[in-house]
């Protein structure tokens, strides 16, 4: 059967709409699905707090699986959220790779806990990962990313190189794909362009 791929973050999988099972199982109600052919396979690679290197990564590691892929769909996400291959854990996504955001640190904890007040499922699911941020040594990783090197111009940086990567796999392998965006702070701060800082971020962006 045809593959039709969809990547992103929980705005891919679909978290908190009427058919979501606790982030179980990929919603039917996405707009990914809603995209994909009836007689087609959906493969739903979304991960949800994932940034784009991991988007771009999870995407690849399904085309680089699968046969017969009629479409690549992907909704790109924040800038600020990092993909990183920590020492092997078997807790970690593949034993490897870990997903950390702004919200895994300290200095988040008054936004996240105002953003999760309403939901007890939810407040739940994050001491579950949050014991896991410690348990692999993630979150003193993420404290240390978050405090001293994370700023807007590397987190763009990482996202372009990240989209352009996989807009070359794909085009190199003749597969269709659309790609669109979450929030447009991936190519804005406010109305100011991105592109404009300097001469490279120009010519990334051109591409």
């Amino acid at each position: 059967m045809s593959k039709f791929i969809a990547g992103g973050c929980s705005f891919t999988f679909g978290h908190e709409l009427s058919d979501d099972e606790k982030g179980k199982i990929p919603s039917k109600k996405s707009w990914a699905y809603g995209l994909k052919p009836t007689d087609h396979e959906y493969v739903c690679t979304a991960h949800p707090g994932s940034g784009n290197s991991g988007i771009a990564r999870r995407v690849f590691d399904a085309v680089s699986s699968h046969d017969d892929i009629k479409c690549v769909v992907v909704m790109w996400s924040f800038n600020s959220r990092y993909d990183w291959a920590m020492p092997r854990h078997r807790e970690l996504e593949g034993t490897r790779w870990a997903t950390i955001s702004p919200w895994d640190t300290n200095m988040a904890a008054d936004e996240r806990h105002q953003a999760l007040a309403g939901s007890e499922a939810q407040q739940e699911q994050w001491k579950r990962r949050q014991d896991l941020m410690i348990e692999t040594g993630v979150k003193p990783f993420a404290e240390a990313i978050y405090r001293h090197a994370a700023n807007q111009y590397h987190e763009t940086y990482l996202s372009w190189k990240s989209i352009i990567w996989l807009q070359n796999i794909l085009e190199k392998k003749k597969i269709p794909f659309m790609f669109t965006l979450a929030d447009n702070s991936l190519f804005y701060k406010e109305f100011d362009h991105h592109k404009d800082q300097d001469k490279f971020m120009s010519a990334l962006h051109g591409e």
